[in-house]
């Protein structure tokens, strides 16, 4: 049976691909930085190590022995007040995994490293393809851009596998997220609602067929030494989506402007290209963002 270690496995994208590779026959271990019970989504096996742990990654590694392993564990809240943690795990923690993969002496089949569209920034016009340069905003943004170098250090000797998803949501993400945040004042049917910059535009997915990307592309070898954006190819505006959420919801709310949310480094726009993924394991699992909104909503 093939075994697939997912670090991060407990977080929002992780219980999600867990049940993806599960249901496809792989036998799921979690890597996890505390405790959880995982078995309502597959995961067969658990292992508790921080990723500041070299040496406990090096020893978890040698015992599971992977056939992939797919790296989801970071700090994904772009507004998270502690930098230096942000850096340790997004940037050291990725160091210590690839080079615990790269002790084995049986190498895995492949290594997806989970980056962020926001390694390219501001400024940048129509859908983005994964050719531009980074040119991340904010410190987020840096942390991924400087995993991805990383990457190309191991690329020689791994067969890594860089994705840069751009948002995306659905049911069990954080509140501290844009979309949940939304969808749980309606919920609670609450007359309005506080949000950050409203000048800006996102392409959004469902978490459904982002995790089915990622377990496609971890079977594909045509994937292996790619980067590839995961993303709709539709921009939409906030001022479209708070208008969908009325709509479907039936519930009105006035939005109001709190400058302690806005964001100075605030992406105003971003929008993918998703040619080259499509090109390798063919079209993407695209679901309506109105069909996402109304899962979150009847949840």
């Amino acid at each position: 049976m093939t075994t697939t270690l997912i670090t991060g496995a407990a977080g929002f994208t992780g219980r999600y691909l867990a049940r993806r590779l599960a249901d496809r026959g792989h036998r799921v271990v979690a890597l996890l930085r505390e405790p959880a019970v995982l078995a309502d989504v597959g995961v067969a096996e658990t292992h508790i190590c921080d990723l500041s742990d070299a040496a406990g990654l090096r020893a978890i590694l040698r015992q599971v022995r992977p056939d992939h392993i797919v790296h989801l564990a970071a700090i994904a809240f772009v507004a998270h007040d502690d930098l230096a943690d942000m850096y340790r795990s997004n940037i050291v923690g990725l160091r210590n995994l690839l080079a615990a993969a790269e002790g084995l002496e049986g190498k895995s089949r492949s290594v997806l490293v989970a980056s962020s569209a926001n390694i390219y920034g501001n400024g940048r016009a129509g859908r983005l393809s994964e050719d531009l340069p980074p040119a991340p905003a904010n410190d987020y943004g840096v942390t991924k851009a400087a995993g991805e170098m990383i990457c190309r250090l191991f690329a020689p000797r791994l067969p890594v596998i860089v994705t840069r998803p751009f948002n995306y949501t659905g049911v069990g993400q954080s509140p501290s997220f844009l979309i949940p945040k939304i969808i749980d004042h309606v919920r609670r049917r609450a007359p309005e609602i506080e949000l950050g910059n409203l000048d800006v535009a996102r392409d959004f997915s469902d978490v459904r067929m982002v995790v089915d990307a990622y377990a496609r592309l971890i079977e594909e070898p045509a994937a292996i030494g790619g980067t590839f954006n995961v993303c709709s190819g539709e921009a939409t505006s906030l001022g479209q989506l708070l208008d969908s959420i009325r709509r479907l919801s039936g519930h009105d709310f006035e939005v109001r402007v709190n400058p302690a949310f806005v964001r100075a480094d605030e992406v105003k726009s971003l929008c993918g290209d998703a040619s080259r993924i499509e090109s390798v394991i063919g079209p993407l699992a695209r679901v309506p963002l109105d069909d996402t909104l109304q899962w979150m909503l009847t949840a």
